[in-house]
């Protein structure tokens, strides 16, 4: 406790700090309260939105901090900036321009801007969409005053609007404040639901007696190995050994030659971070939506069973999917000739293999063993939920049992855990921990 103490007051010493704290508490306190006010033309009392809890709409609902299903000026969040983002992240994989202008500093400041302008584009879409759902959902609740056309060009206005500004907002968190603004953003959204959910476990487990109490305490406990075991799968690295050639330093008559440093390249055990459970949760909707127009009793029960987390052939095919996605998307950001051409041109070599291709394909074979466990992890996270539901477990609760909302969470709190630690550090100050370093994510897509 005493350094505990003692690590807060040297972070509130710090005045840069202190004012990159104050700084992402202000955006974060601004992007909550946007989250209640309602949409011009709907009359809140009336509403009567559903979540969609488990489904398509429960993620947006996610993503959005709840204001998805409050009809809030913010209901779309981030998601078109993240949606516009993958996009732009694949392009520069499939497109050799893009890929070009990535590697540029000059490319990279187009690429962003080519971002928000297909995030305006993305966001207009979603926002018209929104608004026929709306219509269909909650009629009633949509003042008739309005007419139709000026509910819709408001809506999707506004919306537009909104979604910009929380991408203003999560830019400047990530410049002026403490870093991984919409990272950041997305967390607070999914954790404000997590002491509600704690409550509503808490009384669901005492009614009635029966020790009751008892079986709450033993789920927080289980909660807490849970998330030890994600920042374990965050975590891990497999570090591979790294030499650098001997060179010759000072002018001819007082040149010295320096022995080589050693060094060694991490590479993550679970580098495609919450992408591929978001791939596929995505791709498990998709019979639901097509099948849902059709009156065939036997598509209706595939997909019941299809969309029950509860199920055992839902979650053979999650974790399926999980698995695929983990390796296709860790080929699309992991490019392991690039990394051996890097190590060439600065003069580094893994001892016992060749520069060039070996060293490329001694890159890949490794990177392909360490990916199988953190895969099959990363499966066994994402249906957790589903199985402590199997133990009537609230669905508010279950859902942070790992999944989407825990691995975003424990990620990006890392992330900001190790931006706190180096400004301690770069000040002489003792870390968060007396030992080991926190390590964050490193890829972008990781902090989505």
């Amino acid at each position: 406790m005493k350094k505990l103490i003692e690590t807060l007051k040297n972070i509130w010493s710090i005045e840069e700090l202190r004012k990159r704290i104050l700084f992402t508490i202000l955006l974060i306190a601004i992007y909550r309260v946007g989250c209640g006010i309602t949409l011009p033309g709907i009359n809140p009392q009336m509403l009567s939105l559903d979540s969609g809890e488990g489904g398509l709409l429960g993620l947006f609902n996610m993503f959005a901090g709840g204001a998805f299903s409050k009809a809030s000026i913010f209901a779309l969040g981030v998601m078109p900036y993240i949606s516009a983002s993958i996009f732009m992240q694949l392009a520069g994989i499939v497109i050799p321009q893009f890929a070009k202008m990535q590697r540029e500093e000059s490319g990279r400041k187009k690429m962003n801007q080519y971002t928000r302008y297909l995030t305006v584009l993305v966001t207009a879409f979603q926002a018209s969409a929104y608004v026929a759902y709306l219509r269909t959902q909650t009629a009633a609740a949509i003042v008739p005053e309005f007419g139709a056309f000026m509910f819709w060009l408001s809506t999707v206005v506004v919306l537009t609007a909104g979604t910009l500004f929380v991408m203003w907002m999560g830019e400047k968190i990530t410049d002026k404040g403490i870093g991984n603004g919409t990272s950041l953003i997305i967390m607070v959204g999914i954790l404000a639901r997590f002491p509600e959910s704690v409550l509503q476990e808490f009384f669901a487990r005492n009614v009635g007696g029966g020790g009751g109490l008892l079986i709450f305490l033993i789920e927080i406990a289980i909660f807490i190995a849970v998330i030890v075991g994600l920042i374990l799968l965050t975590q891990g690295t497999r570090k591979i050994p790294l030499n650098y050639a001997r060179r010759i330093v000072g002018s001819n008559n007082a040149a010295k030659e320096v022995s080589g440093a050693r060094d060694f390249i991490p590479l993550k055990v679970n580098s495609s971070g919450v992408m591929p459970i978001i791939f596929a949760q995505a791709i498990l909707f998709i019979p639901a939506t097509l099948v849902g127009f059709s009156q065939n009793e036997t598509a209706q029960g595939f997909v019941r069973a299809m969309s029950d987390p509860q199920s055992l052939w839902y979650n053979i095919t999650y974790a399926v999917l999980v698995i695929a996605f983990t390796y296709f998307y860790t080929a699309l950001i992991f490019n392991p000739t690039e990394m051996a051409d890097n190590l060439k041109r600065n003069n580094s070599f893994i001892p016992g293999v060749k520069p060039g291709e070996p060293t490329a394909d001694y890159i890949a074979t490794i990177m392909d063993r360490i990916t199988l466990p953190g895969a099959i992890f990363l499966a066994v996270a994402g249906i957790l939920p589903g199985i402590a539901g199997l133990f009537k477990v609230t669905s508010g609760f279950a859902s942070f049992f790992g999944g989407t909302s825990m691995l975003i969470g424990v990620g990006v709190i890392l992330d900001t855990l190790q931006q706190i630690e180096s400004h301690l550090l770069m000040r002489q100050y003792d870390g968060l921990m007396k030992t080991g370093r926190i390590m964050g994510r490193q890829s972008a897509g990781a902090s989505v």
